[in-house]
């Protein structure tokens, strides 16, 4: 499968692109920035590109199977999300390529009703990303012209071990027995990849959790 992964360098881009070549597919690694591309796993095809530039888009997705973008804004810049969505969108609509969105835990409804980033004492630091992240999956709702898949990391993703195991869920936080929500930036890699190569999730949400 030909792969372009946008984000690449970013912590869970890098285990996406390490995954994907790791399985065989033949992946084009695309960032904004040529300095941090070095560091990518030798296999893949690294290419400078902005997500949100559609001529840059279309270029890397041309001839391209699937299209994942696991971009993450700087501080202010959050809105840069939804910019990335419609501009990718625009592109794998055109190129026939399908799309795979890492977004955010935030807009996942939890028990007892509400969203988690509506919780108590959810960090007000990460407000302004969970409400770029709420605005990323509407533009993916809104659209009726790409084969795209929106994936919501469990509420706590961090760097760890590859275990290969998670659990599927759709709209609600996947929590385990002690009322935890986790997973892997491994794992969640992992589990791009197997959507990746046995599609389940078309024009919708999903998320993963151990």
């Amino acid at each position: 499968m030909r792969i372009t992964v946008f984000g690449a360098t970013g912590n869970v881009g890098r285990r996406v692109v390490a995954e994907a070549v790791s399985r065989g597919h033949e992946v084009t690694a695309a960032a904004r920035n040529p300095v941090r591309l070095a560091g990518l796993p030798g296999e893949a095809r690294t290419r400078v590109g902005d997500a949100t530039d559609l001529h840059d888009a279309i270029a890397l997705t041309t001839g391209q199977d699937l299209v994942i973008t696991a971009t993450c804004p700087a501080p202010g810049e959050e809105h840069q999300l939804v910019t990335v969505a419609t501009t990718l969108l625009s592109a794998c609509a055109k190129t026939g390529a399908r799309l795979l969105l890492v977004g955010g835990a935030g807009s996942l409804t939890i028990e007892g009703g509400g969203r988690l980033m509506d919780r108590e004492g959810y960090p007000s630091f990460l407000l302004p990303i969970a409400s770029a992240c709420v605005d990323q999956l509407a533009a993916c709702r809104a659209d009726t012209t790409a084969d795209w898949a929106y994936l919501s990391p469990a509420d706590l993703l961090l760097p760890g071990e590859r275990t290969g195991h998670y659990r599927l869920g759709a709209d609600e936080l996947v929590v385990d027995a002690d009322g935890e929500s986790r997973i892997s930036m491994e794992d969640l890699a992992v589990a791009l990849l197997d959507e990746a190569e046995h599609p389940r999730h078309h024009r919708t949400r999903f998320t993963v959790a151990y």
